[in-house]
């Protein structure tokens, strides 16, 4: 039976991807500091090792007896990262290339890493493909293209075989034997949690309302988490040594903030409470990916739409 690595296997997608792994018969190893992930997320069938990819040894003493890696571990707030580059570079690349290092000496070369859309940058054209030249906006999105041009060699010279996946928006949940496995971040940086918890005292700010788009709103790309992981367990099977492979993840079309709050409320019952202002200076009007390449390497699209995420992360509200 294969034994997976999940580095980040104790966060919000991690763990959902951990829980796959296991219904699908792996074994699986987790990596995880826990500095944003949960402890509690972790299955009890599952070895666990909670410590940082920046200790080689750990590294080295998580990766015995596994088959390939699946790496989430990364710090992941784009605000964070501009105001602390260094802690991004030093997590993020420096702790990736620990990772290759140990796995290089170990002789494990299959891996999965999730990757990011921030890679791309504001692009004007829409949808983005993987072909898209790289221009990172932030240092979030500088660490995730170093690690992807790291790949990118390590497939060249070292004979790995890699995939990277890159996506936008993740929401929803998945509801386990425990009950559900959801977001829980603090603070808060994600739409569709927060247009959830938006209240009368606190509306929901919709950052502009005369953009070029169907409705006046930014258009932005969303996948459901369970789509996400399940996408991450497929791209074991795609990994093809001496190979590695740029794969977007996405909706195929994306929705605007309008159209998040109007099903929002749907779900719940009620209008959600939104205030039209201003728009925010660097917001591009619409960010979507293509995900023809996902289609036909991995024989995956999105089966969950905008209502499920929606109506998932509110049960886990619920639930609370």
């Amino acid at each position: 039976m294969s034994r997976i690595l999940v580095t980040g296997g104790a966060g919000y997608i991690g763990s959902i991807t951990v829980a796959l792994l296991l219904q699908r018969g792996y074994e699986v190893t987790v990596l995880d500091d826990c500095s944003t992930g949960h402890a509690d997320a972790v299955p009890a069938n599952v070895t666990f090792y909670q410590g940082s990819i920046l200790d080689g040894a750990l590294v080295r003493k998580a990766l015995e007896g596994c088959d390939a890696v699946i790496h989430f571990a990364a710090k992941s707030l784009v605000g964070e990262s501009v105001e602390k580059p260094d802690l991004y570079r030093n997590n993020n690349i420096n702790g990736s290339q620990i990772l290759f290092d140990e796995m290089d000496g170990a002789g494990v070369t299959r891996i999965v890493v999730s990757s990011s859309a921030a890679t791309y940058g504001d692009s004007k054209e829409q949808p983005i493909l993987e072909t898209h030249k790289a221009h990172p906006t932030n240092p979030y999105g500088e660490t995730k293209l170093a690690v992807d041009n790291s790949l990118a060699d390590l497939a060249a010279e070292e004979n790995f075989a890699a995939i990277s996946l890159r996506y936008f928006n993740v929401a929803g949940a998945l509801k386990g034997e425990a009950g559900w496995i959801a977001e829980r971040h603090n603070p808060e940086t994600h739409l569709i949690p927060n247009v959830l918890k938006a209240t009368k005292d606190q509306p929901l700010k919709i950052f502009g309302t005369d953009w070029k788009t169907k409705d006046g709103t930014c258009i932005r790309d969303y996948i459901h988490v369970v789509d996400l992981a399940e996408a991450h367990v497929l791209a074991l099977d795609a990994l093809k040594a001496g190979s590695h492979e740029i794969i977007n993840l996405g909706s195929g079309g994306g929705y605007s903030v309008r159209e998040v709050v109007d099903t929002a409320s749907k779900v719940v019952g009620y209008e959600i409470p939104a205030v039209n202002v201003d728009r925010r200076a660097g917001d591009p009007a619409v960010l979507i990916a293509s995900i023809d390449k996902a289609k036909s390497l991995l024989q995956w699209s999105p089966t969950r739409n905008l209502e499920a995420m929606i109506r998932d992360a509110y049960e886990t509200l619920k639930a609370v």
